[in-house]
């Protein structure tokens, strides 16, 4: 695994239920969190059909270390996220296994800032857990349970309270939670901003019947059909745990979540006048185009979005005046309401962009920015890290950028080539404006993997 982790991915630990992904390894992780962060912790989870299983399994193990916890039930990741922050919880964790496949869960470690707990942290917890070293209580010393299944409105009221009253008076949008805990969450929050809500995929159901929890453009065709149906000015769509949210325009296309970022950045960074946007490597060259727009600068992080989270808390605690960040896929932070990933929030905040744009189609905003063209491809190999080598030395000649992986950049593209930490694979990525410069670019690369030809 990445960072020395050897079970927790970028993201919490997942696994199938009934393979990798038991309640007696959910106990361990409870009594290993719950022997680091002694206090009172948080929990919930999403709508998964094993969640209830695994959310008892996980509150054992905390009680048996003499932890106090509360039972947040289904609510969103950044909900609870917002609860620990704002409520001096020692901790949290989350069940979910985010956009996964129904039969898999997972579990996220929440710090007391809200944040993912670090990978160094991590690395202590996975020590606990396999060495079994666990602060188990006497009798006279378990900890206690309630409940408070409705504290998801403090989330709710945060986000509102975020905007002016009534931004969203005049908007029509559709809502997909996709059957998860956002259907909690977000129709109630545009409600309150001013809009007319539809919503489809809105009960609470952890078998996803509608759709799979990837929002992806072949499952929100449903989405789109009602977008258009309706005359909505949006569809805006979570994954499982709605600390994504994806969009489609009025036209009912699916808005790619770069495109979406770039929207949002736009608004942000047009009102906080310059300041640092925070992103992976992976993010398109639109995020930088938009950036220098408004006189803002890009710091770039690893893939993943605690380490865009961490950089950002890093950046403010050295006096610098962090606008925005997030990742290219739908996950973006705003570093004056929390510092994690919130879906909520970006539905939110799509209705301020649209707003802000005075009767203006989303679509034709989104057809107004610069078109990138961008190449996701995977190489299985059985030795990743040397294949990125022999790229790194190919390309050796020219800019290149190790934050995470190899990434090259030229004036007219760039690639990154990144090993996966989790499959004996490479993750390749490729972006220019021309179409055809990307796919020479990869076919450039593709000769160093297959015959170790130099591409520079």
């Amino acid at each position: 695994m990445r960072n020395g982790k050897q079970m927790f991915g970028t993201n919490g630990v997942r696994g199938v239920i009934g393979e990798t992904m038991t309640p007696a390894l959910v106990l361990k992780i409870g009594a290993a969190l719950g022997s680091m962060r002694r206090g009172t912790i948080a929990v919930g989870r999403d709508t998964r059909t094993s969640g209830e299983a695994l959310t008892h399994a996980l509150k054992a193990g905390l009680l048996m270390t003499g932890c106090d916890v509360v039972d947040m039930g289904v609510l969103p990741t950044p909900a609870l996220q917002y609860i620990i922050k704002t409520n001096r919880f020692a901790g949290g964790a989350m069940i979910t296994a985010s956009h996964n496949p129904p039969e898999y869960n997972g579990v996220k470690i929440i710090e007391a800032d809200g944040t993912e707990m670090s990978d160094e942290e991590i690395i202590r917890l996975e020590g606990r857990f396999f060495a079994e070293e666990f602060d188990v209580v006497d009798w006279d010393g378990v900890g206690s349970e309630s409940a408070a299944p409705d504290r998801f409105e403090d989330y709710i009221e945060a986000v509102v309270k975020y905007f002016p009253e009534g931004i969203g008076k005049g908007m029509t949008v559709v809502v997909d939670p996709g059957s998860g805990p956002a259907a909690l969450t977000t129709p109630i929050i545009l409600s309150r901003m001013g809009c007319r809500v539809h919503t489809i995929n809105g009960r609470l159901d952890g078998t996803f019947p509608g759709r799979m929890p990837e929002p992806t453009p072949e499952g929100l065709q449903p989405l789109s059909e009602m977008v258009l149906a309706t005359g909505a000015d949006f569809g805006v769509a979570h994954d499982g745990d709605a600390d994504r949210a994806v969009f489609v325009d009025t036209k009912g296309r699916y808005i790619e979540e770069n495109y979406e970022f770039g929207l949002v950045e736009d608004y942000v960074c047009g009102r906080n006048g310059g300041g640092l946007v925070v992103t992976p490597v992976a993010t398109s060259r639109l995020i930088r185009d938009i950036a220098e727009k408004h006189g803002c600068t890009v710091d770039y992080t690893p893939v993943g979005s605690i380490y865009v989270a961490r950089r950002m808390i890093e950046l403010i605690g050295e006096g610098k005046k962090v606008s925005f960040g997030g990742e290219g896929n739908g996950g973006l932070i705003y570093p004056d309401h929390q510092f994690c990933r919130d879906g909520g929030m970006t539905a939110a905040m799509m209705v301020a962009v649209l707003a802000s744009h005075k009767g203006r189609k989303l679509s034709e905003i989104v057809d107004e920015l610069p078109a990138y063209h961008l190449v996701k491809e995977k190489y299985h190999t059985a030795d990743p890290a040397a294949l990125v080598r022999a790229v790194e030395e190919a390309f050796g000649g020219e800019t290149i950028e190790k934050i995470d992986g190899i990434k090259i950049v030229r004036e007219n593209a760039w690639a990154l080539v990144r090993a996966s930490g989790t499959e004996p694979m490479i993750r390749i990525m490729i972006e220019a404006k021309d179409p055809a410069v990307a796919d020479a670019m990869y076919r450039e690369i593709m000769m160093v993997a297959t015959d170790g030809t130099s591409g520079a």
